[in-house]
């Protein structure tokens, strides 16, 4: 085999080779993401479970319904593997379902049975459900349990047993949602600590950019503080599910306070984000112009690292288990503010230029809404600032 072929056949090799590990860590990387869906999914999977089991035993053998699917396709569909279980969620599933059931029978009353009037009830369903509600869920429950009713055979029971299957489905979903509930301080939790991680990141890149001079990178900052309101958008979707389940839990209904508490940190903290993104943003004109000394620059990146240590504090006294060890933290987290605070002074930070004190000035309302997020009032927040 001359040279030329040997190379061909070894770059084949390489390929292969290289192929095989990226499948091989593909593999590897769903059996791992999948064992943790399937850990965290068992507690809503018995909740599905049960529900559409009772549901149909209830229709079949305590109402004498025949073949009640209904009952059990409404349950489930209600409980579902949603990100937030909320009660408005399960009311929309279980009006939607029995409302579609309604609404075909009765409209299959008048038109008979066939594929056109499958049509016409479907296309008035979808429009009857977005009159109604602005809800997805609602629109698109109401319109395939219409659909159903219409393509499946007519129950024996009479035209509105499917929809007396639908309230029970949905009865029973409510049921389980206080009886069997997710704990509603799960989801915040790790929502609100992927949120400081990331703006805690933000303002350590933003210090480092100062420290470097690299104005590039506190772009970078600020498109990571950008992309943060995502997040900021889905804690209060948890918040709102997670507040509902712990009023209707008596399970749960203790830790109310603590989830509380989350919700009132993360409106502060959203105000803090907003303020970082302003900073990150004045932070590359002030680099590109070369408006800070190389002390001012030291010191402003210094407070800006110890901003982002006082973040991880408030993470852990946000998401932390015991309340010993949240108020412990949060107390560290105020303190450390409180001295970041007293130091966010453009004579203090050896500042001299109007861009670089304009900087400062930006500094001075986020220090303020982070130590409101730890609990201090406003008044109290802004007496730990030096005036200017």
């Amino acid at each position: 085999m001359d040279k030329t072929g040997g190379t061909a056949v070894q770059t084949g090799r390489s390929a292969l080779a290289g192929s095989w590990a990226i499948a091989r860590d593909y593999v590897r990387d769903l059996r791992s993401s999948g064992i943790v869906r399937v850990r965290r999914s068992l507690m809503p999977a018995m909740a599905m479970t049960v529900g559409a089991v009772l549901a149909y035993f209830i229709a079949e053998y305590l109402l004498g319904h025949t073949m009640p699917i209904f009952a059990a396709t409404s349950a489930l569909i209600s409980l579902g593997f949603g990100r937030d279980l909320t009660v408005r969620k399960v009311l929309e599933v279980a009006v939607g379902c029995t409302l579609g059931i309604a609404v075909g029978d009765l409209l299959m009353h008048f038109l008979g049975a066939g594929l056109w009037q499958a049509g016409i009830i479907l296309f008035l369903s979808i429009l009857l459900a977005r009159f109604l509600d602005r809800g997805v869920i609602f629109a698109t429950q109401l319109g395939v349990q219409s659909l159903f009713v219409v393509l499946l055979p007519v129950a024996s029971g009479g035209p509105f047993t499917r929809s007396l299957d639908a309230v029970i489905g949905g009865l029973m979903a409510l049921a389980l949602t206080a009886v069997l509930p997710r704990d509603p301080r799960v989801q915040p939790r790790r929502d609100v600590k992927e949120l400081l991680d990331t703006f805690a990141t933000m303002l350590r890149e933003c210090g480092e950019a100062l420290a470097d001079a690299d104005s590039t990178r506190a772009w970078h900052a600020l498109v990571r503080g950008r992309g943060s309101q995502a997040k900021v958008d889905a804690i209060r979707a948890s918040l709102k599910s997670s507040t509902e389940v712990a009023r209707l839990a008596p399970a749960y209904r203790r830790h109310r306070g603590e989830i509380e508490e989350i919700d009132n940190a993360v409106e502060f903290l959203d105000l803090g984000l907003r303020n970082a993104r302003v900073v990150a943003r004045r932070l590359s004109s002030v680099i590109n112009n070369a408006a800070l000394s190389q002390t001012a620059s030291e010191r402003i990146a210094g407070l800006l690292s110890e901003t982002a240590d006082a973040l991880d504090s408030v993470a852990l006294g946000l998401v932390a288990e015991r309340r010993e060890e949240r108020s412990a933290q949060m107390r560290a987290a105020r303190l450390a503010l409180a001295d970041i605070g007293a130091h966010a002074h453009p004579r203090y930070l050896h500042v001299e230029r109007l861009e670089g004190e304009a900087l400062v000035i930006l500094l001075r309302p986020m220090i303020i809404d982070l130590l409101e997020a730890t609990g201090y009032s406003h008044e109290e927040a802004m007496a730990f600032l030096p005036r200017i």
